[in-house]
């Protein structure tokens, strides 16, 4: 049995079916972009599947669970604050490394990572083998995907500008209709539509990923068909590498003994840290298309290779956390009356023939 669950964990590192079709879909749009009318239906079925995709999530996620969640605020805030807060402001320290690490575009595209929001089923997997408090875990995961929708968009017109591939308060139009529309009309019909979903989960989470490879070829086919990828040379890509891999290292550390200077104990540190830590690729992507057009091309690459490796190294890490001693359970304190008892016990032993009555 435990031969069984050894073998099991390694199922989380690093390159899964999922990864090899992402990079296909890359080397597709590659090999074959779409161009002409090609493009034009590649785009208007990019668009619908967006908004397919963002009416799936409305629909699945229980608003009542998410209000339940709240119980536990100082520990959303804290994830919250980790996402859309310190990440940014990494994001905008990564100037620095323009023009000597990193490109303009390169640099808008991982700015634009550090804005999106954190994952949702792959901070619960972690959480859940570390033995962490996967509940907490789950409205983290959710708030964050929610409140990604309507300050991502935000922070991107703020902080990226006229480099976000012409931002505009069309580009703000366009996400309200494309992604936060859909997202409140699957909020809406839940009652009607929760139950099918649920049912058919496995199904559903093919149109999820097919979705996202449409939106990955639409904006790969872009880029190579605008002759933006020369300027990704080697060099380049292996400095947007070593920026990602310490922006990582910094927030898995900050998350974790930042949340232990809070007063968290483990298990919640566990989902801050997983939480706290982590971006979200099937919510960036299309962002990411709407945003930035033909430049999403480049915009997502930041994301994607951030993606990959926040599974490698979280699988590892969560490992580990699992193999953590139980911790001590703590004495309950003592009751009130207990204590009564126990004085009254030290005391003079009393004749046990005697009956007191009221």
């Amino acid at each position: 049995m435990s031969r069984r669950r050894t073998l099991a964990l390694p199922s989380w590192l690093p390159v899964d079916a999922y990864i090899l079709a992402l990079i296909g879909t890359v080397v597709l749009a590659a090999l074959l972009p779409a161009r002409g009318v090609a493009a034009d239906v590649a785009g208007g079925a990019s668009t619908g599947a967006v908004a397919l995709l963002f009416f799936l999530y409305g629909a699945r996620l229980s608003t009542a669970e998410a209000l339940d969640g709240l119980k536990h605020w100082r520990l959303h805030l804290t994830v919250l604050a980790c996402t859309f807060v310190i990440f940014p402001l990494l994001g905008l320290a990564s100037g620095g490394l323009v023009p000597y690490v990193l490109t303009p575009e390169l640099q808008a595209g991982f700015l634009f990572l550090c804005l999106v929001p954190s994952t949702i089923q792959s901070s619960i997997a972690f959480t859940s083998i570390a033995r962490g408090n996967v509940p907490a875990a789950i409205c983290a995961g959710s708030f964050s995907s929610l409140t990604g929708i309507l300050l991502t968009p935000l922070l991107a017109a703020l902080l990226l500008g006229s480099t976000g591939g012409g931002f505009s308060a069309d580009s703000l139009l366009k996400i309200v209709l494309q992604l936060l529309v859909p997202f409140l009309a699957g909020q809406f019909l839940r009652r009607w539509v929760g139950g099918f979903l649920t049912r058919h989960k496995k199904v559903l989470g093919l149109v999820d990923r097919g979705s996202i490879l449409l939106v990955v070829y639409t904006a790969f086919s872009e880029g190579m068909v605008a002759g933006i990828w020369h300027q990704v040379t080697p060099a380049r890509l292996g400095g947007l590498l070593a920026a990602e891999a310490v922006l990582l290292a910094v927030m898995l550390a900050l998350t974790w003994y930042g949340a232990r200077r809070l007063g968290f104990g483990r298990e919640d540190r566990i989902a801050i840290q997983f939480a706290g830590s982590k971006k979200s690729l099937a919510a960036g992507l299309p962002m990411a298309s709407v945003l930035f057009g033909a430049h999403a091309s480049l915009a997502v690459l930041p994301l994607m290779l951030f993606h990959q490796m926040q599974l490698m190294v979280c699988a590892v890490i969560a490992k580990r956390r699992s193999r953590d001693p139980e911790p001590e359970p703590e004495p309950e304190p003592e009751s009130e009356s207990a204590r009564n008892r126990e004085d009254a016990g030290s005391g003079p032993v009393s004749d046990p023939a005697v009956t007191v009555t009221s």
